[in-house]
């Protein structure tokens, strides 16, 4: 297990980190996502003994590891560009830890071959790191990471050199890979799509902080705060005022800058409201729970106009003006019955927006530092 415990770190005088807080259980990988710059790398350096704090504890198995040198704690490292050798061959580079923590040759030999085998790289271990593809240097990384048997991995973007289709292979081989050796790590990225895939939590950082901390579901579909939610591409944000608590369902005005004119809509009554009745409330909806239409037959229908169409993968991005507040819908192209200037109808089912609090929710286990916890203990309260 570690503990992050309140790391704090300035850089020429700029703040880099500010009471970073965090922990991750025995073979769990945690998600570290965010933009560039946040403090990702920085905070892993720190874990890495690279970097020395200014305030705050790294914990590993219930030591405190702040004086010990990077050789001394037992922390792998994949770096983004790898950091290997190129004078020397695969089978050198991997036993590289293992040689300078002095361990006997045959053991080095012994446990080289066997992370060689995991890894599927045996065929490469004569071969120097110049004459390697980009999945194989990888490999190659994250082989010399594992063979010291680290206590944490600790792993920055290490597929983002990587073109998008070996990207998407070796991000589902990574996680096999790190599920079948029980590894704990942390795990840099700024991809929310390998967020989702490798985190068993995730926490989002912005400017030295972190702005949530949840199961990738969590973060993805109930995202705090409106910066976690437009990372994670909710840009559908209804900003407004809540007018009437009836039963199980609110009437909330929607009041967004720019708006030309507010409208009412009916959302299903969460906790939070009951705090925040006649005051401003912010919620999310995902563009795929937009629906579109010519009629105005759905629960709660705005009418706008389509000012433009994404590509996007797979599927398509529509965007929708309805009176000076834009709104995002995700289908596909042959769903798709409409065209650029077309008239809509947007709707939205009641179940659709998710309240944001707009706090920065630090920690599922320390509730004291999020502050848009409700008043009442119940498991409803918690959640929203």
């Amino acid at each position: 297990m570690i503990e992050i415990n309140n790391i704090s770190k300035r850089i020429d005088g700029q703040e880099i980190l500010n009471d970073v807080s965090f922990s991750v259980n025995d073979s769990e990988i945690m998600v570290l996502l965010g933009p560039s710059g946040c403090g990702k790398t920085t905070l892993l350096k720190i874990i890495a003994g690279l970097l020395k704090q200014d305030y705050g504890d790294v914990v590993i198995n219930g030591k405190v590891i702040n004086d010990l040198p990077p050789q001394k704690r037992n922390v792998g490292f994949v770096f983004q560009d790898y950091a290997l050798f190129p004078h020397k061959n695969v089978f050198e580079n991997i036993a590289f830890g293992l040689k300078i923590r002095k361990i006997p040759e045959n053991e080095i030999k012994k446990r080289v071959y066997e992370i060689l085998e995991i890894l599927e790289i045996t065929h490469l271990k004569d071969k120097k790191i110049p004459q390697l593809s980009g999945g194989q240097k990888q490999r190659v990384a994250l082989a010399r990471a594992l063979v010291i048997n680290p206590d944490v991995l600790l792993l920055d973007e290490p597929l983002s050199a990587l073109d998008p289709v070996l990207r998407e292979k070796l991000r589902e081989e990574l996680k096999a890979i790190l599920k079948n050796l029980g590894v704990t790590g942390i795990y840099v990225t700024h991809d929310l799509t390998e967020a989702m895939l490798l985190g068993d939590s995730v926490a989002v950082m912005n400017k030295g902080e972190i702005q949530q901390i949840g199961k990738p579901d969590e973060i993805f579909y109930h995202p705090k705060n409106e910066f976690v939610a437009k990372f994670v591409g909710v840009k559908n944000i209804l900003k407004g005022n809540i007018k009437e608590l009836k039963d199980d369902i609110a009437t909330v005005e929607v009041v967004n800058e720019g708006l030309k004119s507010p409208f009412t809509i009916k959302v299903k009554k969460y906790p939070i409201f009951e705090r925040k009745h006649n005051n401003n409330i912010s919620l999310c909806i995902h563009p795929e729970d937009i629906i579109l239409d010519k009629t105005k037959k759905y629960e709660n229908a705005i009418k706008g106009k389509i000012i433009n169409i994404i590509p996007n993968g797979s599927v398509l991005k529509v965007v929708v003006d309805i009176g000076g507040l834009e709104i995002y819908a995700v289908t596909t192209r042959h769903l798709l019955k409409y065209d650029v200037n077309d008239e809509v109808w947007v709707s939205f089912s009641r179940e659709a927006p998710h309240p944001m609090c707009g706090k920065k929710c630090k920690s599922p286990n320390q509730e004291a530092l999020c502050k848009c916890k409700a008043l009442k203990n119940t498991i409803e309260e918690i959640e929203y």
